[in-house]
């Protein structure tokens, strides 16, 4: 298991950049007796080992829970967090020590937890949702929203089991100056005819249309736009790469799109589009140089210090429906913890996922802005929270789901085949029947490979 993952992980680094930092020992626990949906582990010296990303929720949350669950369970915590936690954790994978509880999503650039999802190393946690909740009554899958545990996201295989635990959401679409468009008179754009209208309109003033942090943001944008202009049919298609797909009409709608919306980028936007300088492409909407950039609900925190254009007011929409009448589309974006499959606390692990559902747990993510995806969540919220997570309440429908794993092939990865050529869109280096072509090719390969 060590060669393999040494293997995998070799081969991210190669793509990315290499892996720098260290990691400490793990202690051994006790086997965990499981009976009727209790999960109980012996407290005797045990000691998990958790690593956190730190985004713009920060870190302080993360040691506030680890300390709720020790003083619930009596099982001590050391915790990692770090902004950059592949180059932290990594390192000491490779010589075989992991962590026995991972939160790091899918979808970023060193792509860590697709490399363990293709290498079959994470742990199945299917139990955990019948385990009962640390301090309470409830199980698991009593307080986990539907449709959650049963999204490519947690079940990469599609074997019914769950392997990603489905961590703080955010309802995805596009992020805008609301006090502008009414300053100007505009209309929040409901068909993509309107929105080019829009576009011309804007540009006569010198305000771009559109702006994106980086391409890795066009997951969830293009999820959404699937489902907008096929339907949940053609999103399952699209995503376990059926041949034929990409010379569908939906396709073709979903690529003339994109091209035709990097015509209407703000041309700064490819030069700042990497996990150093996004936020500069985020500020280009709060200083009226772009209408509308792709996001999730992290970005009101993620800017809150950020200067702003006078009479700044955030709103969001859903993506624009491919015809009128037609359906928007908000996608539901979610973070994934998970266990690696070599983790020493195997049994300790999935009792800190499953009190990460727990009220006590909730309770503090929410103070940092992270909303964990549990029933009820929304009554709860205040401010401009309020606005986002009722998007779905106000007409727009959620897409759910992700692009099917497949085995691990050289230089391939989703985000560089689909997204990654955004850039070269924008800057008019790749033509858009270069970029179809190279998703046809690609996509021969992924299915081909299918887990």
């Amino acid at each position: 298991m060590k060669k393999r993952l040494l293997s995998l992980l070799l081969c991210a680094a190669l793509a990315t950049t290499a892996l720098v930092g260290c990691g400490g020992g793990s202690k051994e626990t006790k086997a965990a007796e499981t009976t009727g949906g209790e999960t109980t582990a012996s407290e005797e010296d045990v000691t998990i080992k958790v690593a956190a990303i730190e985004t713009a929720y920060g870190s302080e949350m993360w040691q506030k829970v680890c300390e709720a669950f020790t003083a619930e369970t009596g099982i001590k915590v050391e915790l990692t967090t770090d902004k950059n936690l592949e180059d932290v954790i990594g390192p000491s994978m490779q010589g075989g020590d992991y962590p026995d509880v991972v939160h790091l999503a899918t979808g970023r650039e060193a792509a860590l937890t697709e490399q363990f999802i293709k290498g079959n190393l994470i742990a199945d946690i299917t139990d955990v949702l019948s385990m009962q909740v640390p301090g309470e009554e409830a199980i698991v899958s009593d307080k986990i929203a539907g449709g959650f545990t049963e999204t490519s996201l947690t079940n990469p295989y599609g074997d019914g089991k769950t392997y990603l635990a489905p961590m703080f959401y955010s309802p995805c679409g596009l992020f805008y100056n609301a006090g502008l468009l009414k300053e100007k008179g505009w209309e929040v754009p409901t068909t993509w005819d309107e929105m080019w209208e829009l576009g011309d309109k804007a540009l006569e003033e010198g305000i771009y249309l559109f702006t994106y942090p980086t391409t890795g943001y066009f997951d969830a944008f293009f999820y959404a736009l699937m489902y907008s202009a096929g339907g949940a049919e053609f999103f399952d298609k699209a995503t376990n790469y059926e041949e034929g797909i990409w010379d569908t009409e939906e396709a073709k709608t979903c690529f003339d799109i994109v091209a035709k919306l990097a015509k209407y980028t703000n041309p700064i936007t490819p030069a700042q589009a990497n996990d150093q300088d996004f936020t500069q492409n985020q500020q280009l909407v709060l200083d009226n140089k772009a209408i509308f950039m792709p996001n999730g609900t992290w970005i009101v925190g993620e800017m809150a210090e950020a200067p702003r254009a006078d009479g700044f007011e955030w709103g969001m929409t859903a993506l624009p429906a491919v015809e009128a009448g037609g359906d928007q589309y908000s996608y539901t974006w979610f973070e994934q913890a998970w266990i690696p499959s070599g983790a020493a606390n195997v049994d300790a692990a999935k009792q800190f996922v499953a009190f990460l559902y727990s009220d006590a747990a909730c309770e503090i993510f929410a103070e940092a802005g992270a909303i964990q995806p549990v029933l009820g969540i929304a009554d709860k919220l205040e401010g401009d929270n309020v606005m986002f997570y009722s998007i779905y309440d106000n007409g727009a429908k959620a897409a759910m789901g992700n692009f099917a794993a497949f085995e691990a092939i050289p230089g391939v990865e989703v985000r560089t085949v689909f997204f990654d050529p955004v850039n070269s869109l924008v800057s008019g280096e790749m033509t858009e029947e270069q970029w179809i072509e190279g998703i046809k090719t690609a996509s021969d390969q992924m299915r081909a490979n299918l887990k």
